[in-house]
């Protein structure tokens, strides 16, 4: 742990010596209580960010360190992005670990595949930080109003996963006797025919702007292939062996926002070739089946006495279904958001909720965020899960309260 200070403190001192670098961050103190049970604390974080930038003219530099602290004592150093930029008089080049975000959706992942999640505490973070910035290179080609962007990451990084013992963990299924499990194909070698790579299109016109992508990538989330030894007699199963894996996937899809009196229209989807799904009680070894899939979203934003508002209907299709899948052939799912200001921009009062038609679960989120001084804000709110079961039902018991101190500088 006194290596990584020192990595801190150093990353400092050196960044600090360059004439007009710009350093800003923040202190928060993030608190988290469960309302039942025994009221018991689901998350003590306290977090120092830094960012360290500067842009000359042809080039530039990101570095943003930060530290967690937990309630268990452990300590968490990483880098969220440090990367260099290179500018040329059409393009410009970005190496080094970065986040990169695609799409118009709002909670919702569909073609911001790019990035790897921090899905340790759910999607409850807020998203700068639920992403997971990635070494990579990245050229921007500008043409007119147009912005080509080429990505390539050519090391894989998957989604960070809760830990087994975390409320968060999802319900292990069930089996009929104790599997086994075997790593080997989890790791995806790093080598360069591994690499991912992802291609951009945006453009902002006078009425619309939209932007197309695609991407030939692993999937960020494991995929678990159950095999099954069965007695050639009796017909009994006699071993079960669970191998995590992660597919290639390729998507193409795009978004669009447009603004048509006073509303904003927001719209995006991808179509992903090579999705594996769980199959139910597969008479062979295999349990998994590959099919295409669809993910797409459509939303209006909208503002009324002074109030934003926002609703999105998202929704995913598996092509060519079979009755043996165990994901519905369809998953539906609405969200919501209210967000209002008072006091000049002192006091904000927000609520941003998902529900999901299928297994008519929720997660709602309750926010009221007071401004106490320059740069000093105190928020405090409650994540409510309902539901038996699906994305927000599993954790139902996991509703919770917070509250948030920051100072940003």
């Amino acid at each position: 742990m006194k290596k990584l200070l020192y990595i801190l403190l150093a990353t400092f001192i050196s960044v600090s010596a360059f004439e007009n670098v710009n350093i800003n961050g923040f202190v928060r103190n993030y608190t988290g209580m469960l309302t039942g049970g025994d009221n018991e604390f689901s998350v003590i974080q306290n977090t120092f960010s830094l960012d360290f930038s500067k842009r000359a003219d042809r080039i530039g530099f990101l570095v943003s360190p930060y530290l967690k602290h937990y309630m268990n004592d452990s300590l968490e150093l990483n880098l969220k992005e440090a990367y260099i930029d290179m500018y040329f008089d059409n393009f410009d080049l970005r190496i080094g670990k970065q986040q990169i975000i695609y799409g118009k959706a709002e909670g919702i992942f569909i073609t911001d595949v790019v990035s790897p999640k921090d899905l340790s505490e759910f999607i409850l973070p807020v998203f700068d930080e639920v992403r997971i910035g990635v070494t990579s290179a990245k050229l921007s080609y500008y043409k007119g109003t147009g912005i080509f962007e080429l990505t390539w990451v050519p090391v894989f990084t998957p989604n960070t996963l809760p830990d087994a013992s975390s409320i968060w963990m999802p319900p292990v299924p069930a089996f009929p006797i104790e599997p086994n499990f075997d790593y080997s194909d989890t790791d995806v070698e790093k080598k360069i025919e591994n690499g991912e790579v992802f291609a951009r299109y945006s453009a902002m016109g006078s009425k619309m702007d939209y932007e197309m992508v695609a991407g030939y990538f692993f999937s960020d989330d494991p995929v678990m292939n159950v095999y099954k030894e069965i007695d050639s007699i009796t017909g009994q199963i006699t071993g079960i062996t669970v191998a995590p894996e992660h597919p290639r996937l390729f998507m193409a899809g795009g978004s669009m926002g447009l603004p048509v009196s006073g509303y904003v229209l927001r719209g995006e989807g991808a179509y992903y070739s090579g999705k594996m799904f769980q199959t139910q009680d597969p008479a062979e070894k295999n349990s998994l089946t590959e099919k295409g899939f669809l993910h797409y979203m459509a939303g209006i934003d909208y503002s009324l006495f002074g109030t934003t508002l926002s609703a999105q209907f998202v929704q995913e299709a598996i092509l060519d279904y079979d009755s043996g899948i165990e994901k519905d052939e369809f998953s539906s799912t609405i969200t919501f958001l209210a967000k209002k200001d008072f006091l000049r921009e002192k006091l904000w009062l927000e609520i941003f909720g998902y529900y999901g038609f299928n297994e008519e679960d929720a997660l709602i989120r309750p926010k009221i965020t007071y401004s106490f001084a320059d740069g000093f804000d105190i928020s405090a709110g409650a994540n409510i899960f309902t539901g038996d079961s699906g994305n927000f039902g599993q954790f139902d018991d996991n509703d919770m309260v917070y509250a948030k101190i920051k100072y940003s500088f």
